[in-house]
């Protein structure tokens, strides 16, 4: 099996079509779907079912897709390191930050700070759940991670052995909805067993899931949500609250314009806001020549903390 099949079924899954897949890969049809059929038969397993327009994968073909997205990362990653290990010492510090962070906070961050020139963001990770950023950090994929930290427990377990961090800024998660004609939230909590309040949720297994739902465990008052989406990333789930689906907690820093504006409102007074912290994560026996010296510029001011075990 080479490494290219693999390629190949990746660009099919995208593209449901033989012939466009072919013309991405720079093969001839015929040649592209000799290497399918080839592959399907090193695994095996029919992978395509070609009875349906578009094509469409099999059970056995989405789990496979999976595998072939997980080995090509995992190729294209080491490629990369191995490609700047002759430049290790001028390389700049990559940062890894969801996208509301780093579309938000890190470019104010950065210019206040002066790290334009030392620190790049790693824009791979703007999709990224909680533990695929500590898994980077210990792979070395990265060398900081900025991430949203409850200021309470969840119930969400995550191995930060070997890692540190420095405390870097405060935010906080407000509920809010598309405001109708006059000015008052289209959607209002708590809700109701009988009728409870859509919501654009975000991943069930990521970080901010689990301070919400710890949240809501510690309120007095009940709420009540019907689930309509799931989403990672912050922006996904703004767009879904502004076309009036449903409400959502987002940051402040990335709806406070669109409240002042009244294109959003408050879904739920200050007792339903999530307090969060920004924690920037490095690892304490990283190689990169140049962390130190800029962990001690932050240090000034912030709270270093050293954690192991599981956390939250």
């Amino acid at each position: 099996m080479e490494l290219r099949w693999l390629e190949d079924f990746i660009v099919l899954a995208e593209t449901r079509h033989f012939s466009r897949a072919a013309d991405q890969q720079n093969v001839t049809q015929p040649t592209f779907s000799r290497r399918i059929k080839l592959l399907e038969e090193s695994m095996g397993t029919t992978l395509i079912n070609r009875q349906t327009l578009p094509l469409s994968l099999t059970p056995a073909g989405e789990e496979f897709l999976i595998l072939c997205q997980q080995i090509t990362e995992r190729v294209r990653v080491t490629r990369e390191r191995l490609k700047n290990l002759g430049h290790e010492d001028a390389r700049r510090i990559k940062l890894a930050a969801p996208q509301s962070l780093v579309t938000h906070f890190v470019p104010g961050w950065l210019e206040a700070h002066a790290l334009h020139a030392q620190v790049e963001p790693y824009l791979r990770a703007t999709s990224w759940l909680v533990g695929e950023y500590f898994q980077a950090l210990e792979r070395g994929e990265v060398d900081l991670a900025l991430c949203y930290w409850p200021e309470s427990r969840t119930a969400l377990e995550l191995d930060l052995g070997g890692v540190r961090y420095l405390e870097i800024g405060e935010e906080r998660l407000v509920p809010v909805s598309l405001a109708n004609l006059d000015g008052q939230p289209r959607f209002v909590l708590p809700g109701s067993k009988r009728e409870p309040v859509p919501h654009i949720a975000y991943h069930p297994s990521g970080l901010i899931a689990a301070a919400l739902h710890a949240h809501w465990g510690r309120s007095r008052q009940e709420v009540h949500l019907a689930t309509l989406n799931e989403n990672i990333q912050t922006s996904n789930i703004r767009e879904l609250v502004q076309q009036g689906y449903g409400l959502g907690w987002l940051p402040w820093r990335t709806v406070r314009h669109l409240l002042e504006a009244g294109e959003l409102t408050r879904a739920g007074d200050q007792r339903w806001d999530v307090p969060l912290s920004l924690r920037l994560y490095f690892r304490h026996d990283s190689r990169h020549p140049s962390l130190p010296g800029l962990l001690q510029q932050l240090a000034t001011g912030s709270t270093t903390t050293s954690t192991t075990g599981h956390a939250p």
